[in-house]
């Protein structure tokens, strides 16, 4: 790592002020409770899940998990507890219109929260699911 770096963002040694915008953040990995939730679509053998799919032809937007094939989409909504993103005017405002062009596009949406994936309730929902709309 070059000393730049270390010493960012402090003004460095004979030169002028390192700017204070901050680089982009890479992009976070998944959360515990996505991993739980991965883990048991896994050990209840459920079909192969998509991660972070990009569901829409010209939007950025992306489904924390999907079955493509079945337009099956689930959300884990975190945060809904501490005033998280999901929870705000704005985030909550770009969820209404990302999910709304989710199911104009025919895709089935399914939100938990950490408690329903924690306590099982998510999995047996989407399990439910899997068995009511078999291929």
């Amino acid at each position: 790592m070059s000393n730049a770096i270390r010493k960012w963002p402090r003004q460095l040694s004979g030169t002028t002020p390192v700017s204070r915008k901050m680089p982009r953040r890479p992009a976070k990995g998944p959360s515990p409770i996505e991993e739980l939730f991965n883990f048991q679509v896994r050990a209840l053998q459920l079909p192969v899940v998509t991660r972070e799919h990009q569901f829409h032809p010209t939007r950025e937007w992306r489904i924390d998990f999907a079955w493509p094939d079945r337009k099956l989409a689930i959300e884990i909504e975190g945060g809904i507890w501490t005033q998280g993103r999901h929870t705000r005017g704005a985030g909550m405002r770009a969820d209404m219109e990302k999910y709304n062009a989710m199911a104009e596009m025919g895709w089935a949406l399914l939100r938990f929260d950490s408690t329903a994936v924690s306590s099982g309730a998510a999995i047996k929902q989407v399990e439910r699911f899997f068995q009511e709309n078999r291929k």
